[in-house]
């Protein structure tokens, strides 16, 4: 009979609350390495969370068993406040319905309809790159990314500033949502004071803002073949479309998450092969006499192996989703182990990811591991965009605009780094802090 699961109290997380609130991955780690892959957690009024970086748990709970498992209360109640109930934020019938209806944006033949935009946008973002000076390169990826998806969604030239304010307001709202998570000891005080609700209004003020480019859109019936002409044809089966509100909130997820994410992998690659320069050069050769502007784009990025590779190794060491949370529908037994119904789940991508058992030399940047020709297969240990049904809709746009963006910048770019290792910023997404990389030109 195996041995009950070791339960972390509230009282140690009280006494280590302001490491949790700033970062809670080495607590999370040290946890990992005293009790094993899977630990419980208790939060407060008798609550516990189980957290696992148990890769056989981890791919029975999305893929094997994912029918018993949705998406807990932190994503559809916190975080649907704050960005709408879509995909992201969305369980059972309403979730399947959605993705039915969004996901054909996002297959091969329409993305090959996007390359164009999404290269024009990444190439007029590194123009502006200041030259041989050390400068943190999280901002200029977070323009970026924001460009592609800005232009992918809604083709249009005269909306940066109200992008502007949608991204602050994303930025600000993820911050007090986190803070909501981390301190569910002043939920009451945020209610209190008034602080919720603030953020609420914030979160109101974003939509007016998508309301108004969408409306824009259907009143000049013009038709731009981007993301928001693909939503606003969708149709549910009995052939009507999309409520205002309904759109609105998805596209306000694909904003969000689609930026947010595709700009923390550019940083944590670019730091990766400043800092690896061996690499960097390997991948120099691969790019050096690609033209995306003159060739077929999907063709061009065929040939490009070792920037996927580079690509992949970075999420595999930082991946944007580093934990992911789901809420059992049933009672289950997982490797011996009873758990009852409602049980909340946190499964720690960043842990299994790093995870010795797995991974040779875990903390190096070998994007070798990724190579066909070595022949392993980390299906069962690697979840870069999720997994099982539940798998991110935009996984191919994202792993393309990378590829694009990489490539790009090496090619024109040797990149260098001061940096030796990256400070961490968990959020809703797995952030760096200042990444400071130098530009120099090539000859």
């Amino acid at each position: 009979m195996q041995k009950p699961l070791v339960t972390v109290s509230q009282l140690t997380v009280f006494k280590n609350r302001k490491r949790i609130l700033g970062n809670p991955l080495p607590f999370h780690h040290e946890n990992f390495e005293k009790y094993g892959d899977t630990f419980m957690v208790t939060i407060g009024l008798g609550n516990k969370v189980v957290f696992t970086r148990s890769a056989q748990t981890i791919k029975h709970i999305l893929q094997k068993n994912h029918k018993n498992y949705h998406k807990s209360s932190l994503q559809t109640k916190d975080l649907a406040k704050y960005i709408g109930q879509g995909l992201l934020t969305s369980n059972g019938d309403f979730w399947r319905v959605h993705r039915r209806m969004v996901q054909p944006a996002f297959h091969k033949k329409k993305l090959e309809a996007l390359l164009g935009i999404m290269y024009k946008a990444i190439q007029a973002e590194l123009q502006v790159i200041p030259e041989n000076q050390e400068l943190d390169v999280f901002p200029i990826m977070g323009d970026l990314a924001f460009q592609v998806v800005a232009k992918s969604l809604f083709s249009a030239g005269d909306i940066r500033q109200r992008m502007r304010k949608l991204q602050d307001i994303t930025t600000i709202n993820q911050k007090m949502l986190i803070r909501e998570m981390r301190q569910p000891y002043l939920k009451w005080w945020f209610q209190l004071s008034g602080t919720i609700d603030r953020h609420l209004e914030y979160s109101e003020d974003s939509r007016k803002l998508l309301d108004g480019i969408i409306q824009e859109r259907v009143d000049s019936g013009a038709e731009k073949d981007d993301l928001l002409d693909m939503l606003l044809k969708a149709r549910y089966e009995d052939g009507t479309p999309m409520a205002r509100r309904q759109l609105i909130d998805e596209v306000l997820i694909l904003f969000t998450a689609g930026h947010e994410t595709t700009a923390n992998t550019l940083s944590f690659s670019l730091f990766l092969l400043a800092k690896y320069p061996k690499v960097q050069e390997k991948l120099f050769q691969e790019v050096r006499d690609v033209d995306f502007s003159k060739e077929d784009i999907m063709q061009v990025l065929g040939k490009l192996p070792y920037a996927k590779q580079c690509i992949e190794e970075a999420l595999r060491l930082y991946p944007p989703a580093y934990i992911i949370d789901r809420v059992s529908l049933a009672d289950e037994t997982i490797d011996g182990h009873n758990f009852k119904k409602r049980t909340i789940w946190l499964m720690s991508l960043y842990e299994l990811h790093q995870h010795a058992d797995f991974w040779e030399n875990p903390n190096e940047f070998r994007p070798e591991r990724f190579d066909p020709a070595n022949k392993k297969d980390f299906s069962d240990c690697y979840f870069p965009f999720g997994a099982g049904p539940r798998m991110c809709v935009g996984n191919n746009f994202a792993m393309y605009e990378m590829m694009m963006a990489i490539a790009t910048l090496v090619k024109k770019f040797r990149l260098i780094t001061s940096l030796e290792s990256v400070t961490l910023n968990p959020l809703i997404s797995l952030k760096p802090e200042k990444v400071p990389v130098k530009f120099v030109p090539r000859l």
